[in-house]
């Protein structure tokens, strides 16, 4: 598996930048272990390991613009996108990379993290694509333990894998479109002309 080796070379290139002690060193072990669980959650189809690393009072911002509020809400939207009866994906993985270190605020007990993802996405309607994207967290010490009390996930919609397909599909059409307006002018000429 990728991840472990990925993890491996990105813990020993933030582990460059670090103050030697690091004084939230114990810290950084927890966010990892949140990190990989929202990830392995979300690789297994399973979001129930995700919801536990919550806030009960978390907010995340999807990739469509919706919002979910509180653990309960994150697991209805993942139910309603890849599970319901009207679902839209049969699927959903991701590949998720962090940025540097998560930087601590104020005395320690808040910490935010960004990165990126290379997503893949499995809709009912077509076949699958890959989506780059991006994801900011902001984590909590709350009642001595780390929780995930905002996340964020958002794509580049000026330039994406979508938008490119999107393009390409005008052009077939117009060019479709072109050469049927050509014919028919061929054949309504051709028949006036009779």
């Amino acid at each position: 598996m990728r991840l472990p080796i990925l993890l491996l070379y990105t813990l020993t290139t933030m582990a460059q930048d670090l103050p030697s002690p690091d004084p939230h060193a114990a810290d950084r072990e927890q966010l990892l272990k949140i990190f990989h669980a929202v990830e392995s959650s979300i690789n297994s189809q399973s979001l129930d390991l995700m919801a536990k690393q919550m806030d009960e009072n978390v907010t995340v911002v999807w990739a469509n613009g919706e919002v979910s509020r509180g653990p309960a809400e994150v697991l209805a939207y993942y139910d309603r996108m890849v599970k319901g009866k009207d679902r839209i994906l049969t699927k959903y993985m991701t590949s998720a990379k962090l940025h540097g270190h998560a930087r601590f605020l104020g005395d320690g007990n808040v910490a935010i993290a960004d990165g990126t993802m290379e997503d893949e996405f499995f809709p009912i309607i077509r076949g699958p694509f890959k989506l780059s994207s991006k994801w900011t967290t902001t984590i909590a010490r709350i009642n001595g333990e780390w929780k995930v009390v905002g996340l964020h996930l958002s794509a580049n919609v000026f330039n994406n894998v979508l938008l490119d397909e999107a393009v390409n599909a005008l052009k077939y059409v117009g060019a479709g479109a072109l050469a049927v307006g050509l014919l028919l002018g061929s054949a309504i000429t051709w028949f006036l002309r009779r």
